[in-house]
């Protein structure tokens, strides 16, 4: 007895339905202002977050987090599309933008939110030779990444203002990331360094170091590549905006995303310009 229509067309859904579906993939670039395991822990909830709300949209996605060694190797992957969306410093933010006007802001971290936190002059609280950053001449200094807001851009226009450039310091160095400046100061290879203000607030205590000087950044934001998918964007974003869970934020430090315009980072980019005249 052949089967009759219905019973064709039920045979037909089953198949299909039977086919397991392939999700796709979403790449989440990020580089190492802080060590690779403590990257990992800090982002991988959120990942998980991010691949079950789109779940709840009915669509399937993964998430692969790729963590880059280097700012420069994590920039220039966004600009060209190698990874879909990345959570950067503002300066990076900035310079990806420069490589390709597409990149697009998705959001931006905030905490209480408030949209502004603080970069950290430090030296050893039994220095007494440095209270301020005016005090750095003749001194040896420790910077972050060469590409850092804080650890390059902010900090060298702030010392700029105190009349501090590259000539006046016995010499620095930039060593890439913001726990190394903290314990490379801390064990007196340098005479002071410049840190986020969670790194400050991790190792100010237990290693013995002081502030001698306080600047204002832009918190972080989060970014999509050029020519990512409309409606994979609108459920980023969403999905950021909608976070609330503290669990999930914990690592991040932050209480969750808010609205971001590219208006937001203008006063980084003149604190880049005028850290030109540091060297």
């Amino acid at each position: 007895m052949k089967p009759t229509k219905k019973v064709f067309t039920a045979m037909i859904v089953f198949l299909i339905m039977s086919v397991p579906i392939q999700a796709a993939t979403l790449t989440f670039g990020v580089y190492t202002s802080d060590k690779p395991t403590v990257m990992y822990q800090k982002f991988n909830p959120v990942m998980n977050y991010l691949e079950n709300y789109f779940q709840q949209n009915k669509i399937q996605i993964n998430i692969e987090m790729k963590i880059f060694p280097t700012y420069s190797g994590a920039i220039t992957s966004l600009a060209k599309g190698e990874v879909d969306f990345a959570r950067f410093g503002p300066a990076s933010y900035i310079l990806a933008k420069e490589k390709n006007t597409g990149v697009r802001l998705l959001c931006m971290e905030h905490k209480n939110g408030k949209k502004r936190f603080k970069g950290i002059f430090i030296a050893r609280k039994n220095d007494d030779s440095i209270i301020d950053i005016s005090d750095l001449n003749g001194k040896s200094f420790a910077f972050g990444n060469q590409n850092s807001t804080i650890g390059r851009y902010l900090s060298q226009a702030e010392m700029i203002k105190k009349g501090i450039k590259a000539a006046d310091l016995d010499f620095f160095k930039f060593l890439g990331r913001h726990d190394k400046v903290a314990l490379a100061v801390a064990a007196g290879n340098y005479d002071a360094g410049v840190v986020k203000e969670n790194t400050f607030d991790k190792y100010s205590q237990k290693k013995g170091l002081k502030r001698i000087g306080v600047f204002p950044n832009v918190t972080k934001p989060w970014v999509v590549r050029d020519g990512l998918d409309q409606s994979l964007y609108d459920l980023l974003k969403s999905g950021l905006l909608a976070l609330r869970d503290d669990t999930i934020l914990k690592g991040l430090k932050q209480h969750g995303f808010l609205q971001a315009t590219d208006h937001d980072y203008d006063f980084v980019r003149k604190g880049m310009i005028l850290s030109r005249e540091f060297e």
